[in-house]
């Protein structure tokens, strides 16, 4: 029971991120670099914060949190290191979307990013710490789970291809303005493959909590090193491109400031949502086992499975071929399916 419950909190932080994106749409008047860095003070910063505030147990405070982290500079630095590799991912996540859409520009992406970031973590803690055997996460079971989900990622992709093939240039304009296939995919891959950082930044961070922290919070100290990483990364290039750009006077718009930084912020709770929910669900798996090192795969791929009927609500698949959908829909299966494949290996 403890599993289901485990994976129903991850669920719901994966349909939360997935609808991250529907609150940018209601920002008025903001160039594209404005509303990114707004939105990711809330997301990158204030609401991991919060996060890790919540983890620090009675009698003691965010302050030995903090001495906790310098004491073990190495870890913390690592963390924020690959928080920062993973902020580019997150710039050419936006990208990806500009070109596929938002169902195929994420099932791109975080597939890959899915894979990636499961295998990536273990294998490059035990190349800095090899004294923690990391590499004896990666069983089997793991290993099979992580082809699973790429297989449904793959099948998505064929439906993806489909889609450009068939559909004729304007209805493919209708439902992603900039639809480009090729340009996208390769924008995506590279998305996912630094997005990946985000899991193995955790991995590094894992140990980052003080003693007596509930298991539930456990994972939160990490996640904000890591977004705290990335922030510095989008802060850099939205601020350049806020000089290149000459978009500086859109912080001075007064009229539109209240709205902005409502759905501003509601985009950067619910996209902070899935890892909050992510640390939440991990504790109900045994630690170390198997659907604890597969937790961040099973994120991803829920995040596709949602981000696909985001899609489909937008009209993106509209005007393709049965079989098109039909393609479309096995890969959501199969998706579904590698969440719960561990239980049965």
């Amino acid at each position: 029971m403890g599993v289901i419950i485990g994976l129903l909190i991850i669920a719901v932080g994966a349909f939360c991120q997935s609808s991250s994106y529907v609150p940018i749409n209601k920002v008025k008047e903001w160039s594209w670099e404005s509303y990114w860095l707004v939105q990711g003070v809330f997301a990158w910063l204030l609401f991991p914060l919060i996060g890790s505030l919540l983890s620090v147990p009675a009698g003691s405070s965010f302050g030995d949190l903090l001495a906790l982290m310098g004491s073990n500079a190495k870890s913390t630095w690592l963390t924020i290191l690959f928080g920062a590799l993973w902020g580019i991912g997150g710039l050419t996540f936006g990208l990806s979307m500009r070109y596929l859409g938002v169902a195929l520009g994420q099932s791109i992406a975080l597939g890959t990013c899915a894979a990636l970031g499961t295998i990536l973590g273990p294998v490059l803690l035990n190349a800095f710490f090899p004294e923690m055997g990391a590499l004896q996460s990666l069983t089997a079971s793991v290993i099979i789970g992580v082809v699973v989900t790429l297989v449904g990622i793959a099948i998505i992709g064929v439906a993806g291809g489909m889609k450009a093939a068939s559909l004729p240039e304007e209805e493919k304009k209708k439902a992603v303005k900039d639809f480009n296939f090729p340009k996208g995919l390769l924008i995506a891959l590279l998305s996912g493959v630094m997005s990946g950082c985000f899991n193995v930044g955790l991995t590094f961070g894992a140990d980052l909590h003080l003693a007596g922290t509930k298991p539930l919070f456990a994972s939160l100290p990490a996640t904000m090193l890591v977004t705290f990483g990335g922030f510095l990364t989008n802060a850099c290039y939205c601020l350049w491109q806020n000089a290149k750009n000459k978009t500086w006077g859109d912080y001075a718009k007064g009229n539109v400031w209240g709205n902005n930084i409502f759905f501003c912020a509601l985009a950067g709770l619910l996209w902070y949502s899935q890892f909050f929910g992510l640390s939440l669900g991990r504790s109900f798996f045994e630690a170390g086992g198997t659907l604890d090192t597969l937790a961040f795969c099973i994120l991803m791929a829920l995040n596709v499975v949602f981000s696909n009927v985001w899609g489909i609500i937008l009209k993106e698949w509209k005007g393709c071929s049965r079989k098109t959908i039909a393609v479309l829909v096995c890969g959501l299966f199969v998706l579904i399916f590698s969440t719960f494949l561990p239980q049965f290996i």
